[in-house]
């Protein structure tokens, strides 16, 4: 097991910042940490990498207690915290340089390189980070996080400032690490969850409330389910309300709606009734997940 938290808690004086978590992270998982600001997943990163000790429980990375080892740990993991720890004063090649000799790397030249051109700063290689946009500052601490070719792979809020095009670069970066590493990464993005992630865990008020793969936990945790009809022509969406089971109804667009229901009959024979009475036709019928955006604020509001 890559990651193993048990009955993890942190406490700031009367808070309860991380509250008895548990859970594990394989290897080849990419896992997504979710959760409101102020949840704790920063704390729970931060104990995981041996930056802040824990109150109670363990933490476990490839098998080292994090408490115990902290540097064997840090030798293992790859971090990028939310503040991205920079120099802007050095030039990127010779900060990324410095990191490798910071890891006693050998032949550290060819895997600056390598990282360089891995995160795409090759022709911001000889600037100085200060000067750089703050989607290349990002490149600039993935690449300080992966130099060393770290077996697990912490990242907090790793495309915070990326432009859509830096997004995706950064998506494909970190799906193609998660292959053969591990990664653990918190974000407020749930495309990218979506895009990446294996699994989601969500915490709030430092307690786990959901720790399911990205499949399942659109169908497990929602109390409705979902269906959306496309009509050759426009319906009044009070006629829809009123189908049995129905909960509430959206046009998405024109001619086609959305349908939250919790009938246990097969809604697609009650819609195709429907339109047979009301001289309609069904151009286009399929189940829908509900939204991973609904699904977060409904464990976390």
């Amino acid at each position: 097991m890559s990651i193993k938290v048990t009955n993890l808690t942190k406490i700031y004086g009367s808070q309860r910042a991380v509250d008895n978590i548990s859970f594990e992270i394989k290897k080849g998982e990419i896992v997504g940490f979710l959760g409101p600001n102020g949840a704790g997943k920063s704390t729970t990163m931060k104990i995981l990498t041996g930056y802040l000790p824990q109150s109670e429980g363990v933490a476990e990375v490839c098998g080292i207690n994090s408490l115990d080892n902290p540097i064997k740990v840090k030798q293992k993991i790859g971090y990028l915290p939310e503040q991205n720890p920079l120099y802007f004063e050095m030039y990127v090649k010779e900060y990324l340089s410095f990191i490798a000799d910071l890891h006693k790397l050998k032949n550290k030249k060819e895997k600056v390189a390598k990282m360089i051109k891995a995160v795409g700063l090759t022709k911001e290689q000889n600037k100085k980070i200060g000067a750089l946009s703050k989607g290349y500052k990002q490149r600039v601490g993935l690449a300080q996080a992966m130099i060393h070719n770290p077996e697990v792979l912490i990242l907090d809020e790793p495309t915070s400032g990326l432009d859509p095009n830096q997004l995706v670069d950064i998506r494909n970066l970190i799906r193609e690490f998660g292959k053969e590493k591990t990664v653990m990464l918190s974000t407020h993005i749930m495309q990218e969850v979506e895009a990446i992630c294996d699994r989601i865990i969500i915490i709030k008020n430092g307690k786990i409330v959901a720790n399911e793969t990205t499949e399942n936990i659109q169908y497990n945790v929602s109390e409705l389910d979902f269906i959306s009809v496309e009509f050759d022509k426009s319906i009044s969406i009070s006629k829809l309300n009123h189908l049995s089971g129905v909960s509430e109804v959206k046009e998405m667009k024109t001619n086609t709606y959305l349908i939250a229901y919790t009938s246990k009959e097969d809604m697609r024979l009650v819609i195709s009734k429907f339109a047979q009475s009301n001289d309609l036709l069904v151009l286009e019928m399929h189940k829908e997940k509900e939204k991973l955006e609904d699904i977060f604020k409904k464990l976390t509001s």
